[in-house]
């Protein structure tokens, strides 16, 4: 059992009625508190009812209340799910009924798995965060970085519902795709970092797919995509080296050497590795010829497949340096890892390592997405329940129209950016069953780059303007405030900062010369989600 001390933003609480509905009258909303299109009349005189012995409580004398320690009732959200109307509205409006069917008895089921167990095992992992233990008790070397059993089940989660699966199993053609991505966006904000390992995994799952499913990797892929707790695997990343992250062309040192078996030993420092708990991974590395020299550039990078334990669990010839004390995602473990003789696989062309990373990169980059929205929506949530129980100048948050003004426009920008990430893996599903036109790849090689600059930037914006909602309240570390902004800010950091995925898109419009802003614009002209949202 897990220790119950849960910041009161992640507590288990009934399906609120003031969900995220549509937009109305100024009026209307301040009558309502926005509480959604589904709120019924009772629950409008029930929350009536509430908010008029709250005010009446305020206007007691301290010593007459009934709690005199308890100044502000803390913020809930029910089932994300069910709370989220944009969300349902869009899967009823674009899903086959068939698929919606399926699809919404399972993501309700989802919600509640979210409220009741996975929310807490997210706190947990908050307050365990990993350790690294470089010797045992008598001198010798183990290099073990423990992780807390809340993060171990957040993996068994994982697999049982099917996070990295439902992509590849393609139950239902190009929409799975997107079904994978939405349980994906209700379960990110809940996670307690795991997204950001299976981001990786999906990567990975992605690379190897791409390339055929090689017979060597099938037992990888297999359980990369398995539903099985059991069975199923999770990919690291191992990019970043010494001399940086994004310039892989000029910073990457690991040399490959060959060996008799065929196989490759790997010999470098890998400065930022990502779920360093994970059990295999992705890197690039140098392939050194007879007379130990190696091709420089891009041109002499290739892709390697690694396990990073035998059965055995010992350590495949890696040195744990230390962990990385970063800003935030303190729940999973970073490392710097020395490798010294590791066995690879070398699973692309010699010296085609960055083409056939490149869908890694796309998948991933697609993630980043998810959390960014993810993050968004579930900060607006809580402050859209908080205005409707914090009172301030003698009425409550909600009926101030400049404080429901702030909220307005948060929400437009997560409903903005929401329909973006839904276009996205609506164009990535079609482009993975074979039904996507030419001008729908190149609008899918534009929007990635594009979603993931803005978003990620958007998300650490918005986190600061709903933590500052709260007062004073929002700087509290024990609200799980504070955890969730530190933990936005890599969104624009990892898998390319704003110049480089600006650089990106220069380099889409130049190869296509030109023609994805064209296939862009004239998308625009008549795809609803892509038009510019008016307040």
């Amino acid at each position: 059992m897990f220790a119950c001390r849960l910041p009161w933003w992640r507590s288990s609480a009934a399906c609120k009625s003031w969900q995220s509905g549509h937009f109305l009258p100024w009026d209307r909303c301040q009558m309502l508190g926005i509480k959604g299109i589904n709120t019924t009349v009772e629950q409008e005189q029930q929350a009536g009812m509430k908010e008029k012995q709250m005010l009446e409580d305020l206007e007691m004398p301290l010593a007459k209340r009934e709690t005199e320690t308890l100044f502000q009732e803390q913020p809930e959200t029910g089932n994300q799910y069910l709370e989220d109307t944009l969300l349902r509205s869009y899967l009823k409006t674009h899903l086959p009924p068939k698929v919606l069917e399926e699809v919404h008895q399972d993501l309700e089921r989802f919600g509640n798995c979210l409220q009741t167990e996975i929310q807490p095992l997210s706190w947990e992992c908050e307050l365990n965060p990993p350790v690294f233990r470089q010797y045992d008790a008598w001198g010798r070397r183990v290099d073990h970085i423990h992780t807390c059993s809340a993060w171990r089940r957040m993996k068994e989660i994982s697999a049982e519902e099917g996070l990295i699966a439902e992509a590849y199993e393609r139950r239902y053609s190009n929409w799975s795709r997107l079904y994978q991505a939405v349980k994906l966006y209700l379960f990110s904000s809940s996670s307690g970092g795991f997204n950001c390992p299976l981001a990786m995994t999906d990567g990975a799952a992605k690379v190897i797919e791409s390339l055929g499913i090689p017979g060597s990797l099938k037992n990888a892929f297999d359980r990369l995509t398995s539903r099985d707790p059991e069975k199923f695997w999770t990919s690291g990343q191992w990019m970043t080296e010494r001399r940086g992250g994004s310039d892989v062309a000029n910073g990457t040192e690991t040399v490959a050497r060959k060996q008799p078996d065929g196989t490759y030993r790997l010999y470098g420092f890998k400065w930022f590795t990502s779920a360093a708990d994970s059990d295999v991974t992705l890197t690039l590395a140098r392939i050194a010829d007879a007379e130990g020299r190696c091709t420089q550039g891009s041109r002499g990078l290739s892709l390697f497949f690694l396990r990073v334990r035998d059965e055995q669990g010992k350590l495949n010839s890696i040195q744990v340096q230390r962990l990385k004390d970063k800003l935030g995602t303190r729940q999973m473990a970073t490392a710097e890892l020395w490798l010294q003789g590791s066995r690879a696989e070398l699973i692309s062309a010699e010296g085609h390592g960055v083409a056939a990373i490149s869908s890694m990169l796309n998948i991933t980059r697609i993630h980043n997405v998810i959390g960014a929205v993810a993050s968004m929506r579930r900060m607006i949530s809580l402050s859209r329940d908080y205005a409707r129980k914090r009172v301030a100048f003698g009425k409550l948050l909600k009926d101030h129209p400049l404080h429901m003004q702030t909220i307005a426009r948060m929400e437009v920008q997560v409903r903005g950016a929401f329909l973006l990430l839904m276009e996205i893996v609506r164009l990535l599903g079609l482009a993975e069953t074979n039904l996507a036109s030419e001008q729908e790849q190149l609008l899918l090689r534009l929007l990635i780059p594009v979603a993931k600059l803005y978003t990620g930037k958007q998300a650490s914006a918005v986190a600061v303007e709903a933590m500052e909602s709260f007062g004073g309240q929002g700087y509290m570390e024990d609200t799980g405030l504070p955890v969730m902004l530190r933990d936005t800010l890599v969104l624009s950091i990892w898998e390319g900062t704003t110049n480089i995925l600006s650089l990106d898109v220069l380099r889409s419009l130049t190869k296509s010369q030109g023609q994805v802003m064209a296939v862009f614009l004239s998308t625009v002209q008549v795809s609803p989600e892509l038009q510019p949202c008016s307040a």
